[in-house]
């Protein structure tokens, strides 16, 4: 079980890899990389599970350099609008081997590559979409050695780290493959399928949700440079797919077009539309629906499950808007914090276990005695089931509000002021307060053509929230800060926002 099986068991000439400009990669010339790509790798001296520090722009040679070195070694997907101290600490950490960087490339990873004594390795562009050659200065002597195996390690990432030092978290081709099932039979995605990929290719959800669940259906993907909201409906025309998968304020942002774009979206029809990553708010759920006229599956996800747990189903199943979905895949629960299984309604931490789960963080003993007790791994969301067994999310349990002792869920927050008509964006988010700890905040973007002010918006809050819950202040934004992936960050938004 390798990445690389994705490729060998499809018929030679099915396209796998499109993009703007480039010929069509099939999956036999997706197969024949992936070997040379093996090859020219052990003659450079890195063997099973050594690690390779990709720095790429997003698009088809991202996604094939993806598949293409976890089929021999460890790849390591690193942001490319990192700093160069970034970088510095993101290679040491992994202890990467070499770096892969574009041929001419001006990226500051190279400077710290340097400072770190780590050979770089440069990826030329060929005519097909994704094919490519890799040259550089040898890590060692030529290694004699098959390709990966379903226990090595084929993806490292790490996770946010806004609370803490980031984590390592490896993840085995067998995760990866278990995973990339499990989305590929939630969606019901077959050889006619094709994806429009506009998620970043250092993220989890691009490299399994949209990459590896498609090559696993023996579908295809049109790869974008990334994602832009002006040039989304002009991509939708060329690459005519049956589906994208994407993060809330992607989706926001496309909606924003899509009035203007409607001949596009009916030439263009597409069997479903995915969203994951964040929680995705009931108000932006009917308006996909409605805009594109096929149905929205929300899925639950996060990169130490090498993405999906749960997701709502395509019809004739259920799909219910605010709720994640039942489980897709592994096994999924809510606990109490004495290792008790919940039942229907009952709060608790949201559990998983199944082998898309991670062996467990690298060199971290005590985050893996918490996040794997009882047996399970522990997602650090607040949540519960329904009588369906789906799951409601309720927060993180990091990002619960204390205010002095009254405890707040900003998404319950989120709900409401998102109910408002003039609002298009809101996130809750704790305040330092001197005397109660923490105060309810909140920032909220208003419609295209919307009006309120933040008194408006308060009186609005106050008719539906307990009187702690009403944010002490409203934000009104004209773009609330996002991270590297588009997810909104409730931690350290307070500072951002000059409330701290």
């Amino acid at each position: 079980m390798i990445l690389k099986s994705l490729l060998d068991v499809r018929p030679a000439d099915d396209k796998a890899l499109l993009a703007s400009g480039r010929g069509d990669l099939s999956y036999g010339l997706f197969a024949e990389l992936a070997g040379e790509t093996a090859r020219a790798l052990r003659a450079l001296g890195l063997a099973r599970n050594d690690r390779v520090a990709i720095v790429l722009p997003n698009g088809p040679d991202m996604a094939a350099a993806f598949v293409a070195v976890a089929s021999a070694v460890t790849a390591a997907p690193l942001n490319p609008a990192y700093r160069e101290d970034e970088f510095h600490f993101y290679m040491d950490d992994l202890r990467a081997r070499a770096l892969l960087v574009e041929e001419g490339s001006a990226s500051p990873a190279i400077a710290a590559a340097r400072r770190l004594g780590i050979p770089v390795f440069a990826l030329k562009p060929a005519r097909e979409a994704g094919a490519f050659t890799i040259s550089g200065e040898a890590v060692g002597p030529a290694v004699r050695e098959d390709l990966a195996e379903g226990p090595d390690v084929a993806l490292v990432l790490h996770t946010s780290g806004t609370t803490s030092r980031p984590k390592i978290v490896p993840l085995t081709h067998a995760n990866l493959l278990a995973s990339a099932g499990n989305i590929r039979r939630t969606l019901r995605l077959s050889e006619q399928d094709r994806c429009l990929n506009v998620m970043p290719l250092f993220h989890i959800h691009g490299l399994v949700a949209a990459i590896l669940a498609s090559l696993s259906a023996g579908g295809s993907i049109h790869a974008t440079p990334g994602f832009n909201a002006l040039q989304f409906f002009g991509q939708m025309a060329e690459a005519r797919p049956s589906w994208y998968t994407a993060v809330p304020t992607m989706h926001q942002a496309i909606l924003g077009r899509a009035g203007r774009n409607r001949e596009v979206i009916a030439a263009n029809p597409l069997r479903f539309i995915r969203s994951s990553s964040a929680s995705l708010p009931a108000p932006v759920f009917h308006a996909l629906e409605e805009a594109f006229g096929c149905p929205v599956i929300e899925a639950y996800a996060m990169t130490e499950n090498a993405h999906q747990m749960t997701s709502n189903q395509l019809p004739p199943g259920k799909r219910k808007p605010g709720l994640v979905g039942c489980a897709a895949g592994p096994e999924v629960a809510v606990m109490s914090p004495d290792g008790r299984l919940l039942g229907p309604g009952e709060e608790g931490e949201v559990v998983t276990r199944g082998p898309n789960v991670t062996p467990g963080y690298e060199n971290n003993l005590a985050a893996n005695e918490s996040a794997f007790a009882f047996g399970w791994f522990h997602t650090g969301d607040q949540g519960f089931m329904d009588g369906d067994g789906f799951l409601k999310i309720t927060g993180r349990l990091k990002e619960i509000i204390n205010r002095g002792g009254e405890k707040v869920a900003p998404m319950e927050v989120d709900e409401v002021l998102m109910a408002h008509e003039a609002v298009d964006q809101a996130v809750a988010f704790a305040m330092p307060h001197d005397m109660l700890g923490e105060e309810v905040a909140a920032a909220v973007v208003l419609r295209e053509g919307g009006s309120a002010s933040e008194r408006e918006l308060k009186e609005f809050a106050a008719r539906k929230l307990a009187a702690f819950k009403v944010p002490k202040r409203i934000v009104i934004l004209e773009e609330i800060p996002k991270g590297a992936t588009g997810k909104l960050q409730r931690i350290g938004l307070a500072a951002k926002l000059g409330l701290a």
